[in-house]
């Protein structure tokens, strides 16, 4: 899997874009990062997920299966982001645009930011290893992906790491 590093997330949170729509994404992706959601699930958060400086929900993805709450104790980024949108008076937690839009802006918020570098990477229709910029790449599961790495290597337990992504 690829993911960013704690070092290039915060290249992108910080670079500012004078498209106020894709800072907003930006903003939405890096909030992403920090909690390590699904898409599906980040949304559907509302203010009333965060719950003592954490975010809590139940993964809809496995719901069936699993209904423990997820806690994800939120960094001051993720903070800072909530902070940024606190007037946003829709009824979920940050002004999130339709899924496809969203990795769409994500990509462009990359290329933007300068973070460009190649990865290897496993193509799915070929099944054969290749070199891609990481922006070509860029999508709401990297989020994911980029929250599960970098706690796998900050948290030496991983059923933390599972118990804060929702995984098994």
């Amino acid at each position: 899997p690829v993911w960013l590093t704690i070092e290039e997330r915060d290249k992108i949170y910080h670079t500012h874009f004078d498209n106020p729509s894709l800072e907003r994404q930006k903003d939405i992706f890096i909030f992403q990062c920090c909690v390590g959601c699904r898409v599906g699930d980040l949304i559907r958060l509302t203010k009333t997920d965060i719950i003592n400086g954490s975010l809590e929900y139940i993964a809809t993805k496995t719901i069936d299966e699993n209904q423990e709450t997820i806690v994800v104790p939120l960094n001051k980024t993720a903070l800072a982001i909530i902070d940024k949108y606190k007037e946003y008076d829709g009824e979920f937690l940050l002004p999130f645009i339709s899924p496809q839009k969203y990795n769409s802006a994500i990509k462009s918020a990359f290329k933007k930011a300068g973070i460009t570098r190649n990865v290897t990477w496993l193509n799915p229709q070929t099944g054969k290893e290749e070199k891609k910029p990481i922006n070509e790449l860029a999508s709401s599961h990297m989020a994911r992906r980029t929250f599960v790495g970098n706690l796998s290597k900050q948290v030496l337990d991983p059923n933390i790491v599972a118990s804060m992504s929702g995984h098994a």
